[in-house]
Formats: C-alpha cells, sequence, structure tokens
C-alpha cells in the first residue's frame, strides 16, 4: 500500500516544487476547478509516487503531470470538456512495457488528433528498459513516460480501454468499450523477444485509429 505523506513530513525543495506545481495547474485549469480541487489532486497523485525509492528526485514533477491527467479526466467526465477528441487508455499490469509501447504509438501516429493514456494495475518502479530500445529502433522516446496507475476519473473518461493481461484488476465501467489486447509480456525479455511484441503492438494500434477516424502521422 501507498503511505501517504503529510506536508510537514516534505523538504521545503519537495514543498516548494509542489507549491509551484499547484501554481501552475490553477492557471491551466482557471474557470474549470477551483484551487482546492487542484491542490487535492497534486498531493493525492504525489502520495500515488511517495513510496517508490527510483523517483525521489522527480516526484513533483510526477505528481504535476499525473495531477494534470487526473484533472483533464475529470472535465471529461463533468462535462466541462466538450472539444470530443477521442481518448484511448491502455491498461497492463506493472505499465512499464506493453501499454507503454502501446502508448508511444499511439501518440506518435495520432499526434494532437486523439488523446492517449497507460496505467497499471500494479505500477512498477521503471519502464522496461527493453521497450525503450525497441521503441528507440522506431525514432519513438518512451523515457519521458512513468509507471502509474489508473484512476476512476481517467476510466471513465476514456472513450476506449484497451487492456492487455490485467485481468480481473482492470476497470469495468459500463457503457464504455472495451478491447482485450492477447499479448506477450515483455517483462524479462531481451530485446529480440520484445521486437515482435512492439510490432504487434503498433499494428493494432494503427488499426485502433483507423477505427477511431483519426488520421494517422504522415
Amino acid at each position: 500500500m501507498t503511505e501517504t505523506y503529510r506536508r510537514e513530513d516534505l523538504s521545503v525543495d519537495q514543498q516548494h516544487a509542489l507549491f509551484t506545481a499547484a501554481h501552475r495547474l490553477a492557471e491551466e485549469f482557471s474557470g474549470t476547478f477551483g484551487t482546492e480541487t487542484i491542490d487535492r489532486f497534486l498531493h493525492t497523485s504525489y502520495d500515488q509516487f511517495a513510496g517508490r525509492a527510483s523517483v525521489p528526485h522527480f516526484l513533483p514533477l510526477l505528481a504535476e503531470r499525473f495531477a494534470r491527467q487526473r484533472l483533464q479526466a475529470l472535465a471529461r467526465v463533468e462535462g466541462k470538456d466538450a472539444t470530443g477528441t477521442p481518448i484511448v487508455l491502455f491498461l497492463c499490469v506493472h505499465n512499464a512495457g506493453r501499454s507503454q509501447m502501446a502508448l508511444g504509438f499511439f501518440t506518435h501516429l495520432a499526434e494532437d488528433r486523439a488523446i492517449g493514456w497507460s496505467g497499471g494495475s500494479e505500477p512498477g518502479d521503471q519502464i522496461n528498459p527493453a521497450a525503450v530500445e525497441a521503441m528507440r529502433e522506431r525514432g519513438i522516446d518512451i523515457t519521458g513516460e512513468f509507471p502509474k496507475p489508473w484512476t476512476t476519473e481517467i476510466a471513465q473518461a476514456a472513450d476506449v480501454i484497451v487492456t492487455m493481461g490485467c485481468g480481473d484488476a482492470c476497470p469495468v465501467f459500463p457503457g464504455k468499450r472495451y478491447l482485450d489486447w492477447t499479448l506477450d509480456d515483455p517483462a524479462g525479455q531481451d530485446l529480440a523477444a520484445v521486437r515482435p511484441i512492439r510490432d504487434e503492438i503498433e499494428q493494432r494500434v494503427r488499426g485502433l485509429l483507423s477505427d477511431l477516424d483519426v488520421p494517422l502521422r504522415a
């Protein structure tokens, strides 16, 4: 279970970074959400990563990015985002391999014509290095991403939820379009074994974007 950190337990630098992040989010979501909601989402997002020793220096940045995604999702759920841009959520167990590669292809091919998110039922500590290298071979850098959980508002905001091996731990919401992609797990595999998984994911992502009538990147 993720430990919840009190503000007084944070270092001065962490408190300052979170204060700055809250200010940026408040400006970004001005007129959509109040400071109380933004502050709550930021600090609960921080708690999601606080127990992971591998990312202590990046915690405020990760918290800000995750809070931004959650607030965007909440805006869609509450009808405060009328853009109609398709949202696809890719889910696997650790959010370290399959779902990250799928997100990488989706974001690269769709650009700003669709929104892609990813998450895991049991998020890992880092993205699978073999998955990173396999995507780099295709000219796609996924090192800026990080394993993270899914939340209720994120799942509810998605138009399509693609599951990859998380089974009963994946969220189920009535009315959602679900796709279950049966793919080998790249965890513990070398680059040669990950390449065919990557290639299959690319073809499935291309097919999904076609189904959504989202033009592919030239």
